[in-house]
């Protein structure tokens, strides 16, 4: 007999809880473990909390974390991570994106001696296109320059063993990206191929466009450091272009020509460099911004209540 957690970050959701607990509990039982689901809550509007309440009244493997504020769906899943208590843990969405029927054959392949067992989307149903798009080029972009490698096309959904548990909840990383905090810890991987369905009710609360970039930047400004490179580079660039062009103007004028030189040519010219220049100082202001937060030390998340702990 060996135990299973499932950590499941909330926040409005009180219309696919009752539909995700009908679902997910008859197939974890017939899994011969015991079990755990441990829904991380942000502080929610809606009837979120009660409904998970009232299930834990009924069944006491159903417990609820929840914060002091809204931290983020980021925070919350770490904060599951670290209080939860099964040999295995995973990791997914209350929406039904995240099939519950997949179980199944994640249980199997760590039970073939795999710590990290990862859902790899085929499809994407239910998503605007702009968000395919953004998806794909940041996939590629990410694994290009980053220090570690992250398969494309997957999101937090994953099994977790004890021991990748372990080492991840030492990580004092602050941004909780947790794709790359898997990747930095390592241990055996695998990928399980699967269609991705439409959300079952509501609507998403990341932003549909923002919400991947911002995951993109944690994974191009937390996982590397290209983009300083990258600013370099373009200055040197920059500079060598500016010399080029003095010596073609120092030539003409010894040669006699007339030089053509207008007000087009001094506005292109200024707004370039003005560009290149406020995008060196943001990307270092991402990087000063992350390091500033990783000083700062302050608490990834504060527990109001732990029901059924």
């Amino acid at each position: 007999m060996t135990s299973l957690s499932i950590v499941v970050p909330v926040y409005k959701e009180e219309k696919n809880v009752l539909e995700f607990l009908a679902r997910i509990v008859p197939i974890l039982e017939q899994q011969n473990l015991e079990f755990e689901i441990i829904f991380a809550l942000d502080p929610s509007p809606d009837h979120t909390e009660e409904i998970i309440i009232e299930r834990h009244q009924q069944d006491a493997r159903i417990k609820c974390l929840k914060f002091s504020r809204r931290v983020g769906q980021p925070m919350a899943t770490l904060a599951g991570l670290q209080y939860s208590s099964g040999d295995a843990v995973i990791v997914m969405d209350v929406d039904m994106q995240d099939p519950p029927e997949l179980i199944v054959a994640m249980i199997k392949k760590w039970r073939e001696g795999y710590d990290v067992v990862v859902p790899q989307r085929r499809s994407r149903e239910g998503e605007p296109w702009i968000k395919k798009i953004v998806a794909a080029v940041g996939y590629k972009i990410i694994n290009k320059i980053a220090n570690v490698s992250i398969p494309p096309n997957t999101g937090d959904f994953r099994l977790l063993s004890r021991r990748v548990v372990h080492e991840i909840v030492q990580l004092k990383e602050s941004h909780g990206f947790l794709r790359g905090m898997v990747a930095i810890v390592g241990f055996k991987q695998c990928l399980i191929p699967f269609d991705r369905p439409p959300r079952l009710f509501g609507r998403t609360n990341y932003n549909r466009f923002l919400g991947s970039l911002r995951i993109g930047f944690n994974g191009i400004f937390c996982f590397s450091t290209f983009a300083l490179t990258l600013a370099t580079q373009l200055g040197f660039i920059i500079a060598i272009a500016s010399f080029l062009i003095m010596l073609i103007y120092l030539f003409f004028k010894l040669m006699g020509w007339q030089i053509l030189w207008g007000n087009p040519t001094l506005v292109i010219l200024i707004s370039f460099l003005g560009g290149v220049q406020l995008i060196s100082i943001g990307i270092l202001g991402e990087y000063i911004g992350r390091i500033y937060e990783e000083v700062r030390g302050r608490p990834k998340f504060i527990i109001d209540q732990e029901i059924g702990f």
